[in-house]
């Protein structure tokens, strides 16, 4: 009896987890509740919760259907949430082929890339397109770490639209860029994005 409470006790502060972070991974489930990774994939399966992949491509098909400036394809990272003209959240998982092969950290092009695209898809608009790019890198990212970026409109004057995208790595920020995104309307504006 006591064991039936613990579990259902457990599987509560699981979907808990899980509500507030749904991209939280087992071995991160199992750490907090202090359980095997066995375990929590045991419970998920009893309570229906699908697995990590599952749960990101649910929230990304949806999300995703919003874009208008890009396509699902054209966004490097799985779009988590979008309020097109606001703002707009990204994930991004760390690859082996995104990863200088001796040091195993991540080029610097796939971080930008990311921050890019999310600055472009959070425009309200059919075309948009970089005018500038202010980046920094904050610290080196590791292969298997997961990198969530958070784009935020800033201002908006005409077409021009000024974003501010914060990547992060367990919370510690690790990429920093301000975009100026063109969208379509005035031509002249259109052609100030590729002038110097």
């Amino acid at each position: 009896m006591a064991g039936t409470r613990q579990k259902q006790r457990r599987q509560e502060q699981l979907r808990g987890l899980l509500r507030d972070n749904p991209f939280v991974t087992d071995e991160e489930l199992a750490d907090s509740l202090a359980v095997s990774i066995q375990t929590i994939r045991l419970d998920r399966l009893n309570l229906g919760i699908p697995e990590l992949r599952e749960r990101v491509r649910q929230v990304a098909e949806g999300a995703t259907a919003q874009l208008k400036s890009l396509s699902g394809a054209e966004l490097v990272g799985e779009l988590l949430d979008v309020e097109l003209g606001h703002q707009a959240i990204s994930l991004l998982e760390i690859t082996a082929e995104m990863v200088f092969e001796k040091t195993r950290l991540a080029r610097g092009h796939h971080l930008f890339a990311q921050a890019n695209s999310l600055a472009v898809a959070v425009i309200d608009a059919s075309v948009a397109l970089t005018g500038t790019a202010q980046v920094r890198f904050k610290r080196p990212v590791r292969l298997g770490e997961r990198v969530v970026a958070k784009a935020l409109v800033t201002g908006i004057k005409g077409t021009r639209f000024n974003v501010s995208v914060h990547s992060s790595v367990n919370s510690e920020e690790v990429f920093r860029g301000e975009f100026v995104i063109f969208a379509k309307g005035v031509e002249e504006d259109v052609s100030d994005a590729h002038s110097p």
